[in-house]
């Protein structure tokens, strides 16, 4: 399965001339779910790549099958405390934190330093390789949106509490933004953001504390346990099959021209999550009951993406529709 949306994702960057064969690159939270899938598709485009990660989240079991490939190279490294390279980089990807807010509770010390020294470690390998830098940030940094601003472009400030629960995610990839550019402006440094909507598909974890609503909805459809929603589930969010979501992000990676560009990378179908609950318990032929829990404090009442920008600078929009993105990944799930 993973190597057909591989092919997918090829297609799709090929029919454009995007590669990057012969370019040297390091990915921090390359053993993550969207980092291992970074990982896959480089090398498989011809380039060599060195995947830092401490397994805070990520997994080694993403990576494994590429530890024989001789274009791959694992460092295992905490990002937000300093490491340097001989070699040169040509690219450098920072993905590296943990994401799931399930775990802004038990982790946010490590969230805020993956996000502010890490990514600060990362500029300071990008300025002595004079490397391009793209920084995965997030469609956090919005909040929760001003109405009038859904869908959200890449102009909006944000309506973001910094000293709630989400904060030390939230703020901390603001900051990162802010060192991203600060690098940008004072070193000139060739860098460019990338804000990642709910993303999902083979290789999302699927514990507890790591439960995000797709793979939980799943798991528990599977299992024909209660299918648990916060609030009401009318809260809406935008989710991107794993193989649109990887082309935008390397496309952004790729090009020319569009240095300091800060870009949303999400699908701009909304959807609420007791549709979503809906849609995965047909899916999985489920007898599960949908139930309801308490909304967790700051969730935003909506999160969907202008992309707009994406579209226009990067020619790129979603194409997965979300019952076969989520067909897909319960089909993973259903084998893993």
């Amino acid at each position: 399965m993973l190597e057909e949306d591989l092919r997918v994702i090829e297609k799709e960057l090929k029919r454009d001339d995007i590669t990057f064969e012969g370019k040297n690159i390091l990915i921090t939270g390359g053993a993550g779910f969207l980092g291992s899938w970074i990982c896959d598709y480089l090398i498989r485009d011809g380039a060599k790549v060195t995947c830092l990660d401490n397994f805070a989240s990520g997994v080694p079991g993403n990576i494994e099958h590429l530890k024989e490939n001789k274009n791959f190279n694992f460092v295992k490294h905490d990002i937000s405390k300093p490491i340097y390279f001989n070699e040169k980089y040509d690219r450098i990807i920072h993905m590296a934190s943990r994401a799931s807010p399930f775990e802004f509770k038990k982790y946010p010390i490590q969230i805020l330093k993956s996000n502010t020294l890490g990514i600060w470690v990362s500029l300071g390998i990008a300025k002595e390789h004079q490397a391009r830098l793209l920084y995965t940030s997030t469609s956090e940094v919005y909040g929760n949106p001003d109405p009038r601003f859904v869908p959200t472009p890449e102009t909006y400030n944000g309506n973001v509490n910094p000293i709630g629960p989400r904060g030390c995610y939230d703020e901390a990839k603001r900051a990162g933004e802010a060192f991203v550019m600060a690098y940008r402006l004072q070193h000139g440094l060739d860098t460019r953001i990338v804000r990642i909507f709910n993303t999902y598909g083979p290789r999302m974890r699927s514990e507890d504390i790591y439960g995000r609503a797709v793979p939980r909805f799943i798991e528990q459809g599977l299992k024909n346990e209660p299918i648990t929603v916060f609030g009401d589930g009318s809260q809406t969010r935008s989710f991107t099959y794993v193989t649109d979501e990887v082309e935008g992000i390397l496309r952004l990676a790729a090009m020319d021209g569009v240095e300091g560009k800060v870009v949303n990378i999400g699908n701009d179908n909304e959807t609420t999550i007791l549709e979503l609950a809906r849609i995965i318990k047909e899916l999985t032929n489920s007898d599960s009951e949908i139930i309801f829990l308490p909304l967790p404090e700051d969730d935003p009442e909506r999160r969907s993406p202008d992309i707009t920008r994406a579209k226009k600078i990067l020619q790129w929009k979603p194409k997965v529709s979300l019952k076969d993105g989520l067909a897909k990944t319960i089909k993973w799930f259903e084998t893993k």
